[in-house]
């Protein structure tokens, strides 16, 4: 009988201890749970303060400003600046360090002097480009033969062109601008253009073709949000986001945001927003630019065209 009473005993004093055990158990698996939530809400924070500057293509400029100005409305500790001056100097800086961010028009193995091996290449949008003319100077469509020939100052007058009798004023890019790489090289097919006006601002060539007289230039298609400028088609073929994705129309590039080295902190978490399907699928078409996701033919370096 005491042998009974000392077996209960101990199997009760042996439940509670197995109890206790659990208990404390889950009280401490709770609390590094708690803990751990914490220190990455913490590790989350940090990644997401601090400054980030972005410099080069012009062209893109509209785009990751806005993107940006998202960015920093969603995470008030950050403070983001996009500067343009283009493509060249993009790569140039994001190489020697000045800015996280070098955005290009143009691969970096295109620019001479770039240590191209030094970056990181994040494709985060495609543009499409065409040549634009002041309204008045009454053409819509032109051959890219004929194109070829303004541009090198061998047709001078619009009239030749079945256009009005004024004279052709050229607005050029500078050396260093990725949208005058990308339009020589395939709109021009490599063609040097002639002297004329040179302006390393997307908006200033717009300005500049919508108030002068006969006036030709080159535009990302994200520039045409009005009518003081007239996109051209060329052979026939509409500047048009689906004959760009299909292909069709020759003139386009991809946006690069380059990188010394593989991106971290601050820059990779914007880049990240940037490929987000928020950004990809909203703000990117709203700023006139091509979802990368969309595109059924692909490019490289050297300008090679396939299918997807």
């Amino acid at each position: 009988m005491k042998s009974l009473k000392k077996f209960g005993l101990l199997t009760l004093l042996t439940a509670l201890i197995i109890f206790s055990a659990a208990c404390g158990g889950k009280g401490t698996n709770g609390s590094k749970e708690g803990t751990d939530k914490k220190d990455n809400a913490a590790q989350k924070t940090e990644e997401l303060s601090g400054s980030l500057v972005i410099s080069g293509s012009s062209a893109m400029q509209p785009l990751v400003a806005a993107a940006a100005e998202e960015f920093m409305a969603e995470n008030p500790k950050v403070d983001i600046q996009v500067n343009a001056g283009g493509s060249g100097t993009g790569l140039s800086q994001v190489a020697e360090g000045s800015v996280q961010i070098g955005n290009s028009d143009v691969f970096a193995e295109e620019k001479e002097g770039v240590p191209a091996d030094q970056l990181v290449d994040h494709k985060v949008a495609v543009v499409g480009m065409t040549a634009a003319v002041n309204p008045k100077v009454g053409i819509k469509d032109i051959k890219k033969e004929d194109l070829i020939k303004v541009f090198t100052g061998k047709i001078t007058n619009w009239k030749e062109l079945g256009g009005e009798n004024q004279k052709i004023v050229l607005v050029n890019r500078p050396d260093s601008s990725g949208t005058r790489a990308v339009f020589n090289q395939f709109a021009l097919d490599g063609a040097t253009p002639a002297e004329g006006i040179t302006e390393d601002s997307s908006n200033t060539v717009k300005k500049i073709i919508g108030e002068t007289e006969g006036a030709i230039g080159y535009l990302a298609f994200s520039y045409f949000t009005d009518d003081s400028v007239t996109p051209l088609a060329i052979d026939g073929v509409k500047p048009t986001e689906e004959n760009v994705q299909s292909g069709k129309f020759p003139i386009w590039a991809y946006q690069h945001s380059y990188t010394k080295g593989e991106a971290e902190g601050l820059a990779k978490a914007f880049l990240d927003y940037l490929m987000s399907d928020d950004i990809q699928n909203t703000l990117l078409k709203e700023q006139g630019y091509l979802p990368v996701t969309k595109m059924k033919v692909e490019r490289d370096a050297k300008g090679n065209q396939k299918d997807i």
